[in-house]
């Protein structure tokens, strides 16, 4: 595989830079529905009635299918065009998102959040490698690669305010109607603004390592999520080394393949492989640690639903061009430490929030929050630059996939690892208080969720409820500090990383600036077939 060297390039005007405005619709609903379900799942149990386990499904099946097809849609649009397979996937998520809204059963709610997975997956890596596209200029893709990050976490905190105002006027499906007009305006302006990006010499699809991308992906985040809810058993356990094993499988059937979905030379250069595992901590504390926040404001500091996720959304603006100033320092000085700059902000921001009580002042805890989810808006942006800038442009469409499933992974482990860790000392805190005389079913929930401590509470008389309340309170706010001093221990570790690995590495080949030069100097650049 040829890494194209880092040279000038034709600068973006302003058809391209309209472009993107028009790839951000498909990356705000694709995280926005991650989190949409927040607050309607009141709503929609109240009419479908699903079971607990089809409740599980109902707001998980969306996150499975769309990790586990992430590498299969990239590898697809390098292969029939990003942005048709775009179109067709924005298609998918309109009707997808119809079926999900109109819904008369638990069982065809699934299977719409099912459709909207498969869509979710063909949509990701095709705006991010048609950004890599349209943007040759480094400058202006760092940029355009920033706007992207933020629209992405942006839309993970617009869900849950979006679906709290749809839901105090409208019934529960409009959280998904809400995505259709959306993308019917792709479906117009993008094949009049998107040019057409394949490459011709990718070879035919790889039937085979596909499935056994999708047998790996979706076993190891089902198994993550599964032992973070319930604990260590036998079944996730089962579903993590099914996982691996397909995953090896799939390792060595790229080696093998002629016609391989991913190019393994690209995970042996040094900017791409340590992109990803820069965006994998980067998620894994941003997942971990959002859980707790949310119920910190709703539980402990007793806010309605709407009113935490607007608090919710503060840091997420406040952070709007931290990844342009990440950008922008990258042009100056080495990237790496710049990456590990970001880890240290986002480091610093965990630590003051683990003086964090439960009647500390909001400002405290939304400055605190501001200042770790900046850092790592910084540390995402130029990782996801990066590695977009190593990857030849004919393999963008795999390369982003590789990327966003490194992302999939990161979460699903911080949810796990943070959230276990929170969890294991709410319960170590509440073994000694809880109140006698409790039912053993009562006594079950206050013992294992903060939620379950708030409806035990309400309903015993006076000073036992508030005083369980009180206690409760503090137990979750212990373990909220525990996960987030683990996350900036996690966030120190990488910056030294990045530091150690990251430093010299220079955007054209993902190599330290000095290695094989006068080789980069002779290679040739590959080039965009581009079919308007």
């Amino acid at each position: 595989m040829t890494f194209t060297p880092y040279t000038s390039a034709p600068r973006a005007g302003r058809r391209e830079w309209t472009a993107l405005g028009v790839l951000l619709l498909p990356c705000l609903l694709v995280s926005m529905d991650v989190s949409v379900l927040y607050f309607a799942v009141p709503f929609l149990t109240q009419e479908l009635k699903p079971s607990s386990v089809q409740q599980l499904w109902i707001l998980d099946v969306y996150g499975f299918v769309l990790a586990g097809l992430l590498i299969t849609m990239g590898a697809l649009g390098d292969r029939i065009g990003r942005r048709r397979l775009l179109i067709s996937g924005a298609l998918l998520f309109g009707l997808a998102s119809a079926l999900a809204a109109y819904a008369q059963s638990a069982e065809t709610l699934i299977a719409a959040r099912a459709l909207l997975g498969v869509a979710g997956a063909t949509l990701m890596p095709s705006t991010l490698a048609l950004i890599r596209n349209l943007f040759r200029d480094a400058t202006q893709r760092g940029k355009a690669v920033a706007i992207w990050s933020v629209a992405i976490t942006g839309g993970i905190a617009v869900g849950p305010v979006l679906s709290g105002a749809l839901l105090e006027h409208f019934w529960w499906g409009s959280v998904f109607l809400i995505n259709t007009p959306a993308m019917a305006l792709l479906l117009i302006c993008g094949p009049l603004l998107l040019p057409e990006f394949r490459n011709p010499a990718a070879g035919r699809f790889d039937l085979p390592g596909s499935l056994l991308s999708l047998l790996a992906m979706l076993p190891v985040v089902y198994g993550i999520k599964d032992l973070a809810r319930n604990g260590l058993s036998a079944p996730p356990l089962l579903a993590l080394a099914v996982g691996l094993l397909a995953g090896a499988a799939f390792v060595r059937r790229q080696r093998t393949a002629r016609h391989p979905m991913l190019d393994l030379e690209l995970l042996r250069h040094r900017g791409f492989s340590l992109s990803v595992l820069m965006n994998l901590l980067a998620m894994f504390a941003v997942v971990g640690c959002a859980v707790f926040f949310t119920q910190y404001l709703q539980s402990v500091r007793g806010m309605r639903p709407l009113e935490a996720a607007l608090w919710n959304l503060l840091p997420t603006l406040a952070v709007g061009g931290t990844a342009a100033a990440g950008a922008a320092l990258a042009r100056r000085m080495d990237r790496g430490y710049v990456i590990a700059l970001g880890f240290v902000i986002a480091a610093g921001g965990f630590f003051w929030l683990s003086w964090l009580e439960p009647n500390s002042a909001l400002w405290f805890v939304l400055v605190a929050s501001s200042v770790y989810a900046s850092g790592l808006v910084m540390v995402m942006s130029l990782g996801n630059e990066l590695a977009l800038g190593v990857a030849p442009p004919e393999r963008a469409g795999s390369a982003s996939a590789v990327l966003e499933s490194g992302t999939e992974l990161g979460g699903a482990l911080g949810m796990a690892l943070l959230g276990s860790l929170g969890s294991a000392v709410y319960r170590g805190d509440m073994d000694g208080a809880l109140p006698a005389g409790l039912p053993s079913g009562a006594a079950d929930a206050v013992h294992e969720t903060l939620a379950g401590a708030v409806a035990v509470a309400a309903h015993l008389p006076g000073r036992a409820g508030h005083a369980l309340l009180a206690s409760a309170r503090a137990a979750f706010t212990d373990g909220l500090q525990s996960a987030v001093l683990a996350a900036a221990g996690v966030m120190v570790c990488a910056a030294v990383l990045a530091v150690a690995l990251l430093r010299g590495v220079r955007m054209g080949t993902g190599e330290p600036e000095g290695a094989d030069r006068e080789g980069a100097e002779r290679e040739t650049p590959v080039t965009d077939p581009a079919v308007s």
